[in-house]
């Protein structure tokens, strides 16, 4: 995420996401480890979501020192490249627009299967080759109602280390720029209801469904 360093906020007046779509999303577990792998990505909504945020909180009051003057003095001078009354230092980290989710894809292959699709997408984004045949369906439900209303289809999955076959993040021509990361099992309810972690609601849901109806049968804690 951190080379993330080049932000503008410019009029969207064309993306193949803001339509209405079907998404495929798999929870992906890691026997070997005992782990759930998710992605982390920059999500431009989240990020303008917490920059108006910040714009509408009040600036810090406090009193510059000499040297802060004299520091705020030669930015001024040096800021003649910004534009004016918006300079680079108004910009949040992109940290603020990473969130946690779960490996996902656009059904946009009309000659493959849901199986298949999601497949192809924890292969490119997290580096593991899975079968389509070993991919369980867990439900489909609607997301993003109020802008696109699109039908996401959820899938689990079990891995291990021996079918890790790349490091993943995604397809870098398509503008994907995706971290890898993994979860421990017995931390895994405390990460879903920690508030302060950005995560998707689908991340949450799958977390309890496996306490739910995969716990019991491996006989797993998860520290719930």
């Amino acid at each position: 995420m951190e080379e993330i360093n080049n932000i503008e906020v410019v009029p969207c007046t064309e993306s193949d996401y803001l339509k209405p779509f079907r998404v495929v999303s798999v929870l992906i577990f890691n026997t070997t480890s005992h782990c759930f792998v998710l992605v982390k990505q920059f999500r431009p909504a989240v990020y303008m979501c917490e920059w108006e945020k910040a714009k509408t909180q009040p600036p810090k009051s406090a009193e510059k020192t000499e040297e802060g003057a004299a520091e705020a003095a030669t930015e001024s001078q040096e800021g003649q490249s910004a534009s004016e009354g918006e300079s680079s230092s108004q910009w949040l980290p992109a940290s603020a627009g990473v969130t946690y989710e779960l490996c996902a894809g656009l059904v946009d292959k009309p000659n493959l299967s849901l199986e298949e699709i999601a497949r192809q997408e924890v292969l490119e984004e997290c580096g593991y080759d899975v079968p389509a045949s070993k991919l369980k369906k867990i439900t489909s439900y609607r997301s993003g109602v109020g802008v696109t209303g699109a039908k996401q289809t959820m899938f689990y999955a079990e891995v291990s280390d021996d079918n890790c076959v790349s490091p993943g993040g995604g397809e870098p021509k398509e503008g994907e720029l995706i971290e890898v990361v993994k979860v421990p099992l017995h931390e895994a309810m405390t990460f879903a209801y920690d508030e302060r972690i950005p995560k998707t609601m689908g991340v949450i849901f799958s977390f309890i469904w496996f306490h739910n109806n995969m716990s019991p049968k491996y006989k797993i804690s998860t520290n719930v």
